[in-house]
Formats: structure tokens, C-alpha cells, sequence
């Protein structure tokens, strides 16, 4: 079967994004396996290159039909609305000529991947004020995506080798993600999670539901959430053919599921979710926005200003993302399955 092809943005260039993508690349073993090109600015990683002493050869290309994808260089997609990058830009300093530029290597991706011309894509770290500089109307990845795609049924997912969890709720304070839970947000965001799962090539996967309060409410004795909220979202799935179960305490549901009773782990809050798989490791750690019309992942790791420009950056996050991306691709195309049909 011919291998998926996946773009790589090159995030913030005043981050450590271009010295992981310069690294990543320059595994030649890795890439003979995982046929990717780059989007972002062909000067900028250029320059790191010659920096990092990388023998690498940067190729500019002008067309996904351009790239060559072969072990020893790196193809890089300049995006036509992108302003090329001063040579003196500041490493480890918010920038908005960079926070433009990683936008611009965004929209373009999204475009190619909606038309088709690509199957994915892996996005290095961006930096929310660099955005904010630019004044791009986003505060992050994930509503860019969303937006620029079409997209209006979406959620954050992340994965190690040991544990997958995808999240009710995201970047609001508890109160707000208390309000926010409804037997539709949950049933969902479960739907999501099968979804997900079935596109990783899991014929039955065995979706477990995370409590709210502890011990899952006790009964109504700790709050009413679990039995009014969350366990009739588990029922109505169940209905529709979905192996969902719980709502199971928050305090051992991810030890199951790393034991595997579990594929993946429905989580009510950013930390109850999050907080088990960075435990694991951030260098192992990846994000995945579900719901998409095509594939997409990330490093679970910033732009790291305190260390970029010192060639220490490890790529390890970002090679499994790349990894995880083509591995998604791969199996979704063999059981033509769109994440959130």
C-alpha cells in the first residue's frame, strides 16, 4: 500500500520547532518510513541547519507534486500568503513576524489536507502571544483547525504508548467546566472517542467513562453529576452499539486502562486527563485533534524559548507524533473511516 504523505508546520521559528523538524529529517532511517515535507520558511531552517552543523539538504519546493521525500533532505513547501524571514530574527523572543509565519505554514496545511493532497498533518509548537502579536484571530492550533476546515464537532486526544485519553472540556477553569458537562457534551465527545479508536484499526473498542466528583459521586453522596449527566451519555451510547462503560472513578480508571481493560479513557477536565499521561512522559506524549477530516498531531511540548537556539532541543516528541500521524493515516485509509462522520 503506498504510504500516506504527511506536512509538517514548522511552528514558530523563534521556537525549537525548525531544530526538531532539522533533526527529525536528518534521521534518515526515520523518514525512509515516514514520507513527510515540511511547510514553513526555507531560509529559516536553513539557517538553523548550518547552525546545528546538520548535513541536510534544504529543497525548496513549490507543489506537493514537487515533493521527493527521500532520506538525506527536507522538502519544504514556502506557503504563498507568507512574508519570508528577516535573517535576524530573535531566537527565543516573541516575534510577530514569526507568529505570522507559523499561521500562514497552518492555513496552508489545512487547505492542502481539505483538498486532499495531503493526508495529515503534524504541527510544530506555536506560541500564543507571537500569535496574538501577528493579530491572528486564534488563540491556538485547535481553533484554527476547526475553523479553517469546517469543522464544528471536534476534541483534544492525547496518547503515549501506555495510555489514550480525549477530554470533555479543555482550557477553562473548573467552575466553567462543571457548567459546561450535558448528557449531549458527553455522548459526544464518547462518539469521538470510538470514532478514534475504530480509526486506529480497533475493531471493538472499549471506550471507559472518567467520574467528575469522587468515587464517581458515591452514589449522589459526593454530587449528582455522575448519575444525571454522565451515566445516561454512557446509556445512550450503549444504545447505539458503542462498548462504553463507567462513569468509573477518576482515581483508577487510567491505571485500568493502562493495565488494558481500557483503549481509551473519556476524561471530564483538562488535568484529570492530562496530569496520567504526562506522568508517563512528555517526550512520549502526543496530541491529536479528533474530529477532523483528516489527521492531525503534535508534539505534546511548547515552543521551549528557554532553550531554542542552543541545539539541545530533543525531537523525540515530535518523531512520534509523525510517527502516530501516518499511523492514523494508514489505518484510516484501510477502513475508510472519517474521524467525525
Amino acid at each position: 500500500m503506498k504510504q500516506p504523505l504527511i506536512a509538517v508546520t514548522m511552528g514558530d521559528a523563534a521556537g525549537i520547532g525548525p531544530e526538531i523538524i532539522l533533526k527529525t529529517f536528518a534521521n534518515t532511517a526515520f523518514i525512509a518510513e515516514h514520507p513527510s515535507f515540511a511547510i514553513g520558511d526555507a531560509g529559516a531552517l536553513r539557517r538553523q541547519a548550518r547552525a546545528l552543523r546538520l548535513d541536510l539538504e534544504i529543497r525548496e519546493i513549490h507543489s506537493v507534486a514537487d515533493v521527493a521525500s527521500r532520506p538525506g533532505a527536507l522538502d519544504v513547501l514556502r506557503a504563498p500568503r507568507a512574508n519570508a524571514l528577516p535573517e535576524d530574527l530573535p531566537i527565543g523572543a516573541v516575534n510577530a513576524a514569526a507568529g505570522q509565519a507559523a499561521f500562514e505554514a497552518i492555513r496552508t496545511a489545512i487547505d492542502l489536507a481539505v483538498r486532499g493532497e495531503i493526508a495529515g498533518i503534524c504541527t510544530a509548537p506555536i506560541h500564543k502571544e507571537a500569535l496574538a502579536a501577528a493579530h491572528v484571530p486564534y488563540p491556538g492550533h485547535t481553533e484554527m483547525l476547526a475553523d479553517l476546515s469546517g469543522t464544528r464537532d471536534y476534541a483534544m486526544m492525547l496518547v503515549n504508548p501506555t495510555l489514550r485519553t480525549i477530554l470533555v472540556t479543555v482550557h477553562c477553569s473548573m467552575l466553567d467546566a462543571i457548567s459546561k458537562l450535558s448528557v449531549e457534551a458527553e455522548l459526544r465527545i464518547i462518539r469521538l472517542a470510538y470514532r478514534a479508536m475504530r480509526d486506529l484499526g480497533i475493531e471493538r473498542p472499549r471506550v471507559a467513562v472518567a467520574g467528575l466528583n469522587p468515587h464517581a459521586g458515591e452514589g449522589g453522596l459526593f454530587g449528582r453529576e455522575d448519575l444525571d449527566i454522565i451515566a445516561p451519555a454512557i446509556q445512550l451510547a450503549r444504545n447505539e452499539g458503542i462498548e462504553a462503560s463507567g462513569p468509573w472513578p477518576g482515581d483508577t480508571v487510567f491505571m485500568n486502562a493502562r493495565r488494558g481493560r481500557f483503549d481509551i479513557v473519556v476524561a471530564q477536565y483538562h488535568d484529570q486527563g492530562l496530569i496520567p499521561v504526562k506522568l508517563a512522559g512528555v517526550e512520549d506524549g502526543v496530541n491529536i485533534t479528533v474530529g477532523l477530516p483528516f489527521v492531525r498531531t503534535s508534539p505534546d511540548h511548547g515552543t521551549a524559548f528557554d532553550i531554542a537556539g542552543r541545539g539541545i532541543a530533543d525531537p523525540a516528541s515530535l518523531q512520534i507524533a509523525l510517527q502516530t500521524a501516518h499511523q492514523f493515516a494508514r489505518s484510516r485509509a484501510n477502513h475508510s473511516s472519517i474521524i467525525g462522520a
